[in-house]
């Protein structure tokens, strides 16, 4: 697939640093409970923390007691890119940025408290907040 934002992987390091780049480029996932935007309460934008691409309103963010940053929506269907991930022996729903292919998370459909039913469960690192 094509991206509207496309760096090589040299390109990506070099912009994100190696702990960043571990989570967005190779699919790693930060400690719960760790993450700096987990507890972020005020009203802003959610973005790619590679491409700065705009991804969930605050709005759409809940407390799943998961312990990451977790949404019920993207801010619209473009705006993220979901993938099958049949890694460590288990299938998930990989979520990527729609506008760089970055990972950003995973998608379970386990937020029976939400209007949607989903969550989006998100690294703190593969994100950047905007406050409005």
């Amino acid at each position: 697939m094509t991206y509207k934002v496309e760096k090589t992987e040299e390109q990506w390091l070099a912009e994100l640093g190696p702990v960043q780049y571990k989570i967005l480029r190779e699919a790693a996932t930060e400690r719960p409970w760790s993450g700096a935007l987990l507890d972020e309460k005020r009203p802003g934008t959610y973005t790619c923390g590679a491409c700065h691409a705009e991804l969930f309103k605050s709005g759409a963010k809940f407390e799943s007691g998961s312990g990451w940053p977790s949404f019920y929506e993207a801010i619209n269907p473009e705006a993220v890119e979901l993938k099958t991930d049949k890694s460590l022996g288990m299938v998930r729903t990989e979520i990527l940025c729609g506008s760089c292919g970055s990972h950003l998370g995973h998608l379970f459909d386990d937020a029976y408290q939400t209007p949607t039913g989903d969550r989006y469960c998100m690294n703190s690192l593969s994100l950047e907040f905007k406050e409005e």
